[in-house]
Formats: C-alpha cells, structure tokens, sequence
C-alpha cells in the first residue's frame, strides 16, 4: 500500500457520515411512523428495513475507502475490482438470506418494511446527489503529467551541455 490518496476518498467519506446522520433520523422518524401505523410491529417492520437499506449502502462506499488504500501499488487495479465485487456479492447473498429470514416472521409489517426501504435509498442517492455536487474536485483528478515525476537533471536544457 502507498501513502498516495484518491480524490474520491474525501467525497465517500463525507457520503458516509451524512448517510449515517440520516439514517439516525430515519429510524427515529420511521419507527414512530411504523408505530402509529401498525403497533410495535411497525415499529420493528421500519427499524429493521431502514437498517437494512443502511447496511447495504454503506458496503459499497466502505468497499471503496478500503480498496482505495491500495492506490499506487502496482496492484491497487486487480485489489480495487476485487474488494467492489467482493462486497456486492456480499450484498446480493446477505440480501436473500435477510428475505429468506424476515419472509413470514410474525413481527414483519410488509408495508411498513418496503416504504422504509424506500424512503432510506431514496434520502441516500440525494445524500449522495449533494455531496457530489457541493464537492470541489478537478474533472481530471489523479493524474500524474509526464513532467511532474521527474527531477530537474531529468529535464531538457538542464544537463551541463545546456540542452
């Protein structure tokens, strides 16, 4: 690993902590909502279906952050490809077996669970809709000119012939 850094780590981050905020206040206002509506099965239907969206959102960023460490290395292509996938194979597997799981359980109010589903992708491409556009990076990041790797004895005109 290379002490080198992305540009898109500062925005991933920033994506997370608003997404983590958000969350909080969805499954506050959700699990209230879910309560009124349908009992404490509502209430528990909307807390497990906002933390679920969240879950599964928050792979994919933290994937990321993690394969973004490798950035530099000769490998940092191979390893990047393979923590993504990696975690979106994680996603698909953990998401049928949380629907095998949640399928049926007496305390489930399917309604209450997919609108809080929802509503939690929903708040969180906006989320993601803000950041990258309050976000001030170069339409060209991480990109190194042929000129800025080398050393001024590397450069024409200055060897001691002075061409």
């Amino acid at each position: 690993m290379s002490g080198a850094t992305v540009s898109s780590t500062p925005v991933l981050r920033a994506t997370l902590t608003w997404s983590a905020v958000v969350t909080a206040a969805l499954a506050v206002v959700g699990s209230v909502i879910g309560y009124l509506v349908a009992g404490q099965d509502g209430l528990w239907s909307a807390l497990a279906g906002v933390l679920l969206a969240a879950v599964f959102l928050a792979i994919t960023g933290a994937s990321i952050l993690v394969a973004n460490r490798w950035f530099g290395s000769d490998l940092y292509v191979p390893v990047f490809f393979a923590i993504v996938l990696g975690g979106w194979i994680l996603k698909f597997v953990v998401f049928i077996v949380v629907l095998l799981l949640v399928r049926g359980q007496p305390w489930v109010n399917p309604t209450v669970f997919f609108v809080a589903i929802v509503v939690s992708i929903l708040a969180s491409l906006i989320i993601d809709i803000i950041v990258m556009m309050r976000m001030r990076m170069p339409h060209a990041s991480d990109v190194t000119l042929p000129g800025d790797e080398s050393s001024s004895a590397d450069r024409p005109g200055s060897g001691p012939s002075g061409f």
